[in-house]
């Protein structure tokens, strides 16, 4: 009988030191909840987009740690640390299981997304600039770009009276790309500000009644919706609004909004603001 106990703890002892896992997640449950993650990571396993990782076939135990480091931030990715702050660590086990379950994708396979987050549900707003006020302007070194940010009555109201937003408060960046000279460096004005060139983009947020109905939980910001829009207003295509929607995820005191003290000191100063993020 010794012998038996003797020969079973070592097995034990040898499988973890091999880094044995047990499969402990529930697979079902783990389908249920990777719907939620459909829009990166696809509906099979296999994501939407180059910079998403295929999670299908991979390994159960790397998928749970990585999880929990994005949960404990020990592992650093806003879009991550966001969605999984939300996760139970059950989730987590039956996440892992079910990507696990899985069979893998071929090597740099791409899923199209299929959820209905792809930017196309905003109208872009062709009175922009007669009816949008600019209230912040940031250059940013690292980008290249010079960007000035506006909102509708609506929005600028909403800061000013008290949040949540009224449904129809519509917020505005305008990208544009820095100017610069004939070895490629940036070009400043006599303040150190960047000189703005040709717009290329706009990206924008919206709040209508409704509009986060069908928005799965983990990325759900209200009735908040979002878009990329080109120079002509139309919609970007390929555009995703889960990682958009994952950042703002945790701006639950400001209504998901990132400029809401830009806007508080452009009310108090009547002035719109100014910043610059110059790279070292």
């Amino acid at each position: 009988m010794k012998s038996l106990v003797k020969a079973a703890l070592r097995a034990a002892i040898v499988g973890t030191s091999l880094g044995t896992v047990v499969n402990a997640g529930d697979i079902q449950a783990g389908s249920e909840t990777a719907a939620q993650c459909a829009a990166c990571h696809g509906s099979a396993g296999i994501s939407t987009a180059d910079n998403f990782p295929n999670l299908a076939g991979q390994k159960e135990g790397y998928i749970k740690k990585q999880l929990m480091a994005f949960k404990t931030e020990s592992r650093k990715d806003d879009l991550m640390n966001a969605i999984a702050a939300n996760l139970s660590d059950a989730e987590i086990d039956n996440l892992a299981a079910y990507f696990a379950s899985l069979p893998g994708g071929e090597a740099g396979a791409v899923a199209s997304n299929e959820t209905g987050l792809d930017g196309s549900l905003m109208a872009f707003p062709k009175d922009h600039e007669t009816t949008f006020t600019r209230y912040h302007r940031k250059d940013y070194d690292d980008r290249k770009q010079v960007r000035f940010f506006s909102g509708n009555d609506l929005a600028l109201e909403g800061v000013k009276t008290g949040l949540p937003f009224k449904p129809g408060s519509y917020f505005l960046v305008e990208i544009y790309d820095a100017k610069k000279d004939a070895d490629g460096n940036l070009l400043k004005d006599a303040e150190g500000k960047l000189i703005a060139g040709e717009r290329k983009l706009f990206t924008a947020m919206e709040k209508r009644d409704g509009w986060g109905d069908d928005v799965p939980e983990i990325y759900k910001n209200d009735d908040w919706r979002y878009s990329v829009f080109e120079v002509d207003g139309s919609n970007k295509a390929g555009v995703n609004e889960a990682p958009c929607m994952a950042c703002h995820k945790p701006l639950t005191e400001d209504d998901y909004a990132f400029t809401v003290d830009w806007v508080e000191d452009f009310h108090a100063s009547q002035t719109a603001g100014y910043s610059h993020k110059i790279v070292e």
